[in-house]
């Protein structure tokens, strides 16, 4: 069954006050505030989690709509007891690494740094929410284009890609992880006038418009699907992985003995495929996060 026609069967169920996760476990009393960063992935994740837990017998607050150092900040004062966060975020930002590290190592290193702060990192999700080069269908399909080397072969023997633009946030344009290592390590030359800063939601609907030829974007996001822009494979590994993952504070998982489990439950049925769906309905269906999370949880039978 498609997630749209959950979604129309979730609809109906809504109206007769039933919900997939409602299973009348009774409370316990359990007090749980989870934290959440401020889009649409992150609301998502956080209806997941609260929803679950919630027909779990916990009695969850969400706090959503922070950005990345307000909501870990949040984290370790005991303003928050968990919070999904991603890999590379922790090891850039949080943690200022700036070795290249495989998916894994990386989740080991930002595991072991946040043990003295006492917070604890459970399993990393297959959701791998990291950059990538984005292309307009039509070009991909045209020059057979998969992967950013390729891409660099091609800005250097079309004379077309001279009047390529690419797009992407402010953020990453300006970032020492950002544009500028991107282009030394694929030997890429673009002049000023071909980078265009622009909100990174803007992106995908210039991609889609065919009015960038080359855009930043995010592999779980929606739109990536929704809009049918191709993600080149960063065949030299620039990018981090930024892997999803529950991280909690040690002492509520102490006074929670199922919460690791179950919210590792949760973690191994997320992946990719299933959150850009899960975004797509929110941000080009117009379907609200709790929805969205309810029909997923519909789905994938959790302990």
């Amino acid at each position: 069954m498609t997630l749209h026609r959950i979604l129309r069967s979730l609809a109906r169920l809504c109206a007769a006050g039933v919900l997939c996760v409602a299973a009348g476990t009774p409370a316990f009393a359990a007090k749980l505030v989870l934290g959440a960063k401020n889009f649409t992935e992150q609301y998502v994740l956080a209806e997941l989690t609260s929803q679950y837990l919630r027909s779990r017998g916990y009695d969850v607050e969400v706090r959503a709509g922070l950005g990345s150092t307000l909501a870990r900040s949040a984290l370790e004062n005991g303003q928050f007891d968990l919070m999904w966060d991603y890999t590379g975020t922790a090891a850039l930002v949080y943690n200022k690494i700036q070795d290249k590290l495989s998916p894994e190592e990386m989740y080991r290193r930002v595991k072991a740094l946040d043990v003295p702060r006492g917070l604890v990192w459970l399993d990393a999700s297959p959701l791998n929410d990291t950059y990538a080069i984005g292309l307009p269908s039509q070009l991909a399909q045209a020059t057979g284009i998969r992967t950013v080397s390729q891409l660099a072969e091609h800005l250097k023997t079309d004379p077309a890609a001279k009047h390529y633009v690419f797009g992407m946030d402010a953020e990453f344009a300006n970032r020492p992880d950002g544009l500028k290592p991107l282009l030394a390590a694929y030997g890429m030359q673009f002049s000023r006038a071909q980078l265009k800063q622009m909100d990174p939601g803007l992106v995908y609907t210039a991609l889609h418009n065919n009015q960038l030829k080359i855009g930043l974007v995010y592999t779980t996001d929606g739109r990536v699907k929704g809009f049918g822009i191709v993600p080149l494979e960063d065949d030299r590994h620039f990018f981090p992985p930024y892997n999803a993952t529950p991280v909690v504070r040690k002492g509520t998982l102490e006074s929670n003995p199922k919460l690791a489990t179950q919210l590792n439950a949760l973690s191994a049925a997320l992946d990719n495929d299933a959150m850009q769906a899960m975004a797509k309905a929110v941000d080009l269906d117009g379907k609200s996060p709790r929805d969205v999370a309810d029909a997923f949880l519909c789905t994938h039978p959790l302990p």
